[in-house]
């Protein structure tokens, strides 16, 4: 979609939303300019984990009416219907669990603010290499683990040294590591007035400061508090939105590229499935992010590419 879009010159949007507000943008300038210093560790999580099913769907049920099946399959494997696959997220066949569903908002402002984007840009001769290892509950390649912790090693980009990108989903030591950070209990859905308030979201440590954006990244926390009195002030230097959409429909008209157009958003989705392919197998994986494939593990490689049913392929 990244490739197609780029040659065919169309305006793209993700629809990660919280890019679009002032203070993801801000949040993104602050780290470039240094104001957290160098920064040291990043965290990204959500409270939830993976359903774990252990067997697939048994027997068959009537197709509803209103369904499309063969159509809803797409290019995966055919089999027959039953309901619990319309659950996506229970099925690493169909869905992408938290790193899809979550990561997608929670990762965003990271990816951008350590210029992670310059892997896909670097000129020759460099070869960038992105090291993905999990940690799992259980390797489960039916469904996805109850929690799971993926480290993304980001090589030297640009004027960056390398870096390790923490991703976790219902991990408890590394939320209590986070916490130690903050130096209180975030309220991860189980607490407080706040419920659902802080059960996803970054964590961005530098040697002056730390960032913490919530689960959208439409809004950042500095600390300590009193050192970044008066921020998030609006951005410096990226453009105010005008709303998530509008910038679409105007980018669509002639006017700016949009913050997350595909070819900033292509590369960023493709390091977060990377993490869905690590927790199937218990090897570092190393990413060649130019060539698009895992060049160092040729069975992950293939569950990063699967194969399209017969009349699905591109």
């Amino acid at each position: 979609m990244r490739l197609t879009a780029e040659k065919q010159k169309v305006a793209t949007q993700m629809g990660n939303q919280g890019s679009s507000s002032g203070q993801f943008r801000r949040g993104v300038e602050l780290v470039q300019e240094g104001a957290l210093g160098d920064i040291k560790e990043v965290y990204v999580w959500n409270a939830g984990g993976g359903s774990n099913r252990t067997a697939r769907p048994s027997g068959t049920q009537p197709v509803p009416p209103y369904l499309n099946w063969d159509l809803w399959l797409g290019p995966a494997a055919y089999r027959e219907f039953h309901a619990e696959w319309l659950h996506i997220n229970l099925w690493r066949e169909f869905g992408t669990a938290m790193l899809g569903w979550w990561a997608s908002h929670s990762a965003y402002l990271a990816f951008m603010a350590i210029k992670t984007l310059a892997c896909w840009h670097a000129a020759p001769p460099a070869k960038p290499r992105i090291r993905i290892q999990a940690e799992v509950s259980e390797v489960n390649k039916l469904s996805f683990p109850r929690w799971e912790v993926v480290q993304f090693k980001i090589p030297a980009r640009e004027n960056l040294p390398p870096i390790t990108v923490v991703w976790f989903g219902g991990h408890q030591p590394t939320r209590k590591k986070v916490e130690g950070y903050i130096g209180r209990q975030l309220d991860w859905g189980d607490a407080g007035e706040k419920r659902w308030k802080e059960h996803g979201g970054a964590l961005i440590v530098g040697s002056k400061g730390i960032l913490r954006a919530n689960e959208h990244n439409g809004g950042i926390f500095l600390y300590p508090e009193d050192k970044f009195a008066g921020e998030p002030k609006p951005a410096q230097k990226f453009p105010a939105s005008h709303g998530h959409e509008r910038d679409w429909l105007q980018a669509a008209r002639g006017g700016a590229p949009t913050l997350s157009n595909f070819s900033n958003t292509g590369p960023f989705i493709e390091l977060l499935m990377l993490g869905n392919v690590a927790t199937q197998f218990t090897e570092e994986l190393e990413f060649d992010p130019l060539e698009g494939r895992i060049v160092n593990h040729a069975e992950a490689d293939a569950v990063a590419h699967p194969e399209y049913r017969q009349g699905w392929s591109l």
